[in-house]
């Protein structure tokens, strides 16, 4: 029986800061800080159904949609667990408009904090599976100022670390500084992050899509072509696939992450720009799978480099084992150039 090592999440960011010398310690407390936070947020998702929180609190967010109670308890969490260790110098959450300002009275720091609350949210009240999402950059403006929203608008290539957080069967935390993805169980008995899945790395090719199929009269015809490729028998490229979609992104990635495979999310006909946000969901998912070994596009380019506008900008996307994002990238370029 192979001998498992016990190490918590703590442990883990300690030990990962010593092999950079001339690391300060800041980022470390930071993730840190974010570990605890979301120990709170699972907490509360664990006992919703018994409490005054499930259900919608007749607000809507940012983006037209209407707010659940579980929504704004994991963004005020995160606010208030985040605002004064003295990392950040600004945030930004999915549920804000504009960037969220370091209270005046706290100490200016030199990370920016992204992050989505609770993705999958429409999941809440049937129970399924949702997940809290975030990403880190570190600061373009002068350290000891506030930060701005030049701060939040890099691109994906420039975070220094991302992660997210399954709420499901167990809460499950990953995350990744950009050299290994590793994820930790919370063990609720002692109420700690332990060290269950080290050195993740996503398969290079795997046997399951995921897309939402009630949107393929709106596809792109190489989309189209692509899933109907997927669905042929063919024992060489070990088709046909299986297809999985439960609707919550960071629980269908965490999937893809484990058992490889494609996750895709594409633009299409009533949403050209696709509908998943660059900034809170697409960039730290992008960076994830990149350093598990996997590949992330928005169709016809590497996600990562895109340089955003917008605090809000969407974008498809298709991630996942480097093969099957290689081969629908194809499928489109074909579909572009008359060919298909």
């Amino acid at each position: 029986m192979p001998k498992m090592r016990f190490m918590t999440i703590e442990r883990h960011i300690i030990e990962g800061e010593r092999l950079h010398p001339s690391a300060t310690g800041e980022l470390s407390r930071l993730l840190s800080d974010l570990a605890i936070a979301i120990k709170v947020i699972s907490l509360e998702v664990n006992k919703a159904g018994l409490v005054d929180i499930l259900g919608l609190t007749g607000d809507q967010n940012v983006h037209g949609e209407t707010v659940r109670k579980l929504d704004m308890y994991a963004h005020e969490m995160l606010f208030k667990a985040m605002d004064h260790g003295g990392h950040l110098c600004v945030m930004a959450s999915e549920e804000e408009e504009n960037i969220i300002h370091i209270p005046h009275d706290y100490k200016i720091g030199k990370y920016v904090l992204l992050f989505d609350p609770l993705d999958g949210s429409s999941n809440i009240d049937a129970n399924v599976s949702i997940g809290t999402i975030f990403s880190i950059y570190k600061r373009i403006t002068p350290d000891g100022t506030p930060g701005t929203i030049h701060d939040c608008l890099q691109p994906g290539v420039e975070q220094v670390a991302a992660g997210y957080a399954v709420y499901g069967s167990s809460t499950m935390l990953v995350y990744t500084t950009g050299h290994g993805v590793h994820g930790f169980t919370l063990d609720p008995s002692i109420g700690e992050f332990i060290l269950s899945h080290e050195n993740i790395r996503i398969p290079e090719k795997g046997k399951i899509y995921s897309i939402n199929e009630g949107n393929y009269l709106y596809w792109h015809p190489g989309l189209k072509k692509y899933i109907k490729y997927l669905q042929e028998e063919d024992k060489a490229t070990q088709r046909p696939y299986s297809s999985r979609y439960i609707g919550s992104m960071v629980a269908d990635l965490h999937r893809t992450l484990l058992y490889g495979g494609i996750f895709m999310y594409p633009s299409d006909s009533r949403s050209p720009r696709g509908k998943l946000r660059l900034m809170y969901e697409c960039n730290p998912l992008a960076f994830i799978i990149e350093a598990a070994g996997g590949k992330a596009s928005d169709g016809r380019s590497r996600l990562l480099e895109i340089k955003p506008n917008d605090l809000h900008e969407r974008c498809p996307i298709f991630i996942g084992s480097k093969y099957d994002v290689n081969v629908v990238e194809d499928f489109i370029a074909r579909a572009d150039r008359g060919e298909i």
